[in-house]
């Protein structure tokens, strides 16, 4: 049973449809090839972003299964395999064993908020009936939330979970789950899905992310993911000031996961119509999207200069950069202090 820890960025797969809202299979086949070429460690489909909810039990089956078989291995397969009872979920897992997926990610159970209590007993029978090893996926915006001693008490009794994924964004909360978990369990992985604090997750012990902004520029995620594992340091902070503008863009443009769907359009992929319906005024700004995107890939060497040009000093081009040099800083010293760099 033993295989490799989850590592690396792991691509949500958004995905394409028809013109008539159906599973667009050979766009999907053709997007899957082009994030592998571009360095992508893994893929995620039927996350968030890939808009799991949705679809239905078969599409998700078929979705995953159309991955796997144009992957062949090359990369591993972390597959969302939320459905919204145990039973459900548990049939999904054997299904996507039996596809050889890497693992499943499972939310904890949304609609209804638990206790603790029960959110401990829905995945200890998960993974004390699993064919698959399983990563807890913590968003608690949407679900009921992992506390640590969940997280801590899971880790230690189940073998078949290795890994969480966390959405919350809080990096004192995932420097709390790996001083809970590794000292037990020093295999368990750690992956952030929060884009905007993916330099300085890597840098207080995460092992990888499940990020959106991945799907639409997978050269950048990677890069970000090399430098910063690497400890080139200033290099990182750079990209990682670019990647939140981006994300910021893609997230605040429309309805999520509009934003990323439409940026991915911008990649050369035909994405359809989501199946989610948007008023007039919800409709994407495919113009500031496209300079926004095209001016940053262009910075970074991946694609040609746009025409027209770049904005140049415009002190709008970089919030938050404050707020990530501090964390940055705050995260070297310690690293420091513990000599680890």
């Amino acid at each position: 049973m033993s295989q490799s820890r989850l590592q690396g960025i792991f691509t949500p797969n958004l995905v394409p449809y028809t013109a008539s809202g159906d599973i667009n299979e050979p766009e999907l086949r053709r997007y899957v090839d082009w994030l592998i070429d571009r360095g992508v460690h893994g893929l995620y489909p039927n996350g968030s972003t890939g808009e799991f909810t949705r679809f239905t039990v078969e599409e998700r089956r078929r979705i995953v299964a159309i991955i796997a078989d144009q992957v062949k291995g090359r990369v591993p397969i972390l597959a969302g395999a939320a459905e919204a009872n145990v039973k459900e979920t548990l049939a999904a897992c054997e299904y996507y064993a039996s596809l050889g997926i890497r693992a499943v990610a499972i939310v904890a159970p949304f609609y209804y908020k638990l206790s603790p209590a029960s959110v401990y007993a829905y995945f200890k029978e998960i993974g004390d009936n699993t064919p698959i090893d399983v990563t807890l996926y913590n968003i608690p915006m949407f679900a009921s939330p992992i506390d640590v001693p969940t997280i801590q008490r899971l880790s230690e009794e189940c073998e078949r979970i290795v890994a969480i994924k966390d959405s919350s964004g809080e990096i004192p909360h995932m420097i709390r789950m790996i001083q809970a978990v590794k000292p037990n369990r020093p295999d368990f992985a750690f992956l952030t899905g929060w884009d905007a604090a993916l330099m300085p997750m890597l840098l207080v012990g995460c092992d990888g992310g499940t990020n959106a902004s991945s799907g639409v520029v997978p050269e950048l995620t990677r890069k970000l993911y090399d430098l910063t594992t690497t400890y080139q340091i200033d290099e990182a902070r750079k990209v990682q000031y670019d990647l939140i503008r981006l994300f910021d863009t893609m997230i605040y443009s429309a309805e999520f996961p509009e934003g990323f769907r439409a940026a991915v359009s911008l990649r050369g992929f035909s994405m359809g119509q989501g199946r989610q319906p948007l008023s007039s005024e919800q409709r994407t700004d495919l113009t500031a999207l496209s300079r926004e995107l095209q001016c940053m890939l262009s910075a970074h060497g991946f694609t040609d200069q746009p025409v027209g040009g770049c904005p140049v000093g415009n002190d709008s081009a970089a919030p938050n950069t404050a707020e990530v040099t501090a964390i940055v800083q705050q995260v070297v010293a310690e690293l420091h202090r513990r000599g680890l760099m």
